[in-house]
């Protein structure tokens, strides 16, 4: 089965889960890996990076979805927020499942959390004072966050594709 690995990815997290992916796919399969690119749609099989933008994907990721027509479709991505809660990220997946056509068939799904940019810890630690709690909620999540995707996001992603893989 040919395979494609495209992602979109702001902050390089989710480049990172797609080196892992095209890393453990036979390369044989594989006949495009990278940024989001037409020549993706060629497989019959597509893994598809997003990150999160508002419970949802990016929007350069969105036109992409909008394109599939047929495909299987292994959706993967990170999320600033959410650490390990399978809520937060089924609830992301939930609606970015929405912008997919039916005649695709989404095969697999997985998230892990990603760093975020130093300018966000800025912005939370400059309201601090008016809403201490909440701040300090998003201070200490943006820390947890700092270190992911780690090596045990990278090993769960794999176990995710090999069980797919035939």
């Amino acid at each position: 089965m040919k395979c494609s690995v495209v992602y979109s990815s702001k902050t390089g997290n989710t480049a990172l889960l797609a080196e892992r992916i095209q890393a453990v796919l036979p390369q044989e399969n594989c006949i495009y890996y990278g940024p989001l690119n037409e020549k993706a749609l060629e497989a019959e099989l597509i893994f598809i990076g997003f990150w999160t933008d508002k419970g949802s994907c990016d929007e350069d990721t969105s036109a992409f979805l909008g394109r599939l027509c047929g495909k299987k479709v292994f959706l993967f991505g990170t999320a600033g927020f959410g650490g390990s809660d399978a809520s937060y990220y089924s609830r992301i997946l939930s609606n970015i499942q929405t912008l997919i056509d039916s005649s695709n068939n989404i095969v697999s799904t997985y998230m892990c959390q990603g760093k975020m940019p130093q300018t966000v810890r800025l912005q939370y630690e400059s309201m601090l004072s008016k809403n201490p709690v909440k701040m300090q909620e998003l201070i200490d999540n943006f820390d947890h966050a700092l270190t992911h995707p780690d090596n045990d996001d990278l090993k769960k992603l794999e176990q995710a594709v090999l069980r797919y893989l035939p």
